[in-house]
This record gives C-alpha cells, sequence and structure tokens, in this order.
C-alpha cells in the first residue's frame, strides 16, 4: 500500500532536522580553531559550562536586545528573558552574540548568553 504524499512531507522535514541536529555537533571540522579551546571553556554562573549540553547559536542583531536592564533573544519566534546567572561576563572573542539553548518538553531554555562585542 503506497504512502500518501501528505504523510511523507512530515517524515522528510522530520529526518531532515535529525540531520541538521547530528551536524550541529563537534564534528571535527573545528579542531584547529584557535578559539576551540576558549568556547569549550565558557561557563555561565548559573549552568555550568555553556558547550557541555547545549549547541551555540549566533544571533542576528535583530534577534536579542536589553530590556529593563535584562538582556532578552527570540528563540522559535518568541522574546525570551535571558536569566541573569547566564550571561557570560568575560570579553567576547567571537565577537558575535551567541546563544546556548536547550529544549525542555519544546520550550527553550537559556543555557549561556554571549552579547556581542559591540565593536
Amino acid at each position: 500500500m503506497a504512502i500518501p504524499a501528505f504523510r511523507t512531507i512530515p517524515l522528510v522535514a522530520v529526518a531532515a532536522l535529525i540531520g541538521l541536529a547530528a551536524e550541529a555537533r563537534d564534528d571535527g571540522r573545528y579542531a584547529n580553531s584557535p578559539l576551540k579551546g576558549w568556547f569549550e571553556s565558557l561557563q555561565s554562573k548559573g549552568s555550568g559550562p555553556c558547550c557541555a549540553d547545549a549547541d551555540g547559536t549566533a544571533l542576528d542583531d535583530v534577534d536579542w536586545e536589553t530590556r529593563d536592564g535584562h538582556y532578552r533573544v527570540r528563540l522559535l519566534g518568541n522574546w525570551i528573558e535571558v536569566p541573569d546567572d547566564t550571561v557570560i561576563t568575560e570579553p567576547n572573542r567571537a565577537g558575535g552574540t551567541m546563544v546556548w539553548p536547550y529544549y525542555v518538553n519544546g520550550r527553550p531554555m537559556i543555557r549561556c548568553f554571549m552579547p556581542g562585542s559591540m565593536t
């Protein structure tokens, strides 16, 4: 029995997302980067090592802001308050703003956040 086309599209989409998630992990292509050790050493006060359980994601300027003295990031189309104890306060050697999200029951949480160098 053939599977209707409308049922195969979600399966293809899920397979593609699984493939992207696998590629997002450290696959060795940055092994020679001078910043590799620095990224692996990053920690937030509240969540510990940033790269331990979450992948870092670079943010465009339109996807983060400050409001009332706190950072906010846009993930999955929604603005999320960045907990103060997840903010990395050391100088940003990479330059761009980054966030290390993880997901609990499909809801994005912040493991670490590093504002851009603002140069």
